[in-house]
């Protein structure tokens, strides 16, 4: 997992919390991801399944995709499809998977870098693995989070944020322990790149075995961890987690993650992905690739699909 790795040394360390004024967030729920595929056929954990949407508010949906080593000729990826009202935010951990789009953008994301796409009032796009790489196969592992937009930002504009791995915030636990890389909001006052529409934070935290970590989090926000690989425990009551499994926490001021001691050889440390916003407390209507907010507002979309107004898949894209 090469996504970002540091010498924790000359990193900014987050402040040590105040036990006697902090509340650790208490867990509500621990699920885990069911197995799944999704598009063409690549390998998924659903990790938001079973839970309620006022409890992941405002994010929507979380799929795990991989981890695969795909043999020469395997690797799949998406056919095209729309999107409109939400957000899709990409995060490559290992390989490369390419994004195109009906207005002619898209990009090539790899190891440590995200694609935040805003879908907004409507977009055509496909995600797939390059050329080279289903040639040859390959490791396949990421995420793509659907971020939830207010009903004032629906029909907006789409658009791509292509955020490298070099460009988020990297920061450390106060004993070196844990590495956090800040990849959107901010996490004690160190903000990251990604630019949102709603107050959230977005983060991925590799603890080494033994290591413990008490993040500041913003009361207001609700507090999600995932974990994308390794065994752990999350809060102060050190409840047990591990690979596929989320946990949903309660109120406080920052969010305690540990590793356990013992690690196996294919994960030797915890991999986190630590999500978090101010709820925005609407109603959600979602049908497959649209998030509305009722289910009139729904029946528009599919019209627009089909009479082609989201957009045209580009003539270089057809064959």
């Amino acid at each position: 997992m090469p996504a970002i790795t540091a010498s924790t040394l000359a990193l900014p360390r987050i402040t040590s919390v105040d036990p006697h004024r902090t509340v650790l967030r208490a867990v509500r729920s621990v699920t885990t991801a069911p197995r799944g595929f999704e598009g063409e056929g690549f390998p998924v954990r659903r990790a938001f399944a079973g839970v309620a949407l006022e409890d992941l508010d405002p994010f929507i949906h979380l799929d795990q995709m991989g981890e695969v080593e795909y043999a020469p000729g395997e690797p799949k990826g998406t056919s095209w499809h729309p999107h409109r009202g939400f957000e899709t935010v990409t995060y490559m951990i290992d390989g490369t998977f390419e994004h195109r789009d009906s207005n002619g953008g898209g990009g090539v994301i790899t190891n440590g870098d995200t694609q935040w796409m805003t879908a907004g009032a409507g977009i055509l796009h496909i995600e797939r693995p390059p050329e080279w790489l289903v040639t040859s196969g390959g490791l396949f592992h990421g995420l793509q989070l659907w971020v939830n937009l207010p009903s004032r930002d629906k029909m907006v504009p789409s658009r791509y944020q292509d955020i490298r791995g070099n460009a988020v915030s990297l920061l450390t636990s106060p004993d070196g322990g844990a590495l956090l890389r800040v990849i959107a909001g901010e996490v004690d006052g160190h903000p990251g790149p990604g630019v949102t529409y709603s107050p959230i934070t977005v983060l991925h935290a590799t603890l080494q075995p033994g290591a413990e970590v008490d993040i500041p989090w913003r009361r207001d926000f609700n507090a999600l961890v995932y974990v994308l690989s390794g065994k752990g425990f999350v809060a102060g009551e050190r409840r047990p987690i591990r690979t596929g499994q989320l946990a949903v926490l309660g109120a406080g001021d920052a969010i305690r993650v540990s590793a356990d001691t013992a690690q196996d050889g294919h994960t030797p440390a915890v991999d986190l992905y630590i999500m978090g916003g101010l709820p925005i407390g609407e109603p959600v209507a979602w049908y497959g690739p649209f998030v509305m907010n009722t289910h009139e507002e729904l029946a528009r979309p599919f019209d627009d699909y089909r009479g082609g107004r989201l957009g045209v898949i580009p003539a270089d894209q057809l064959s």
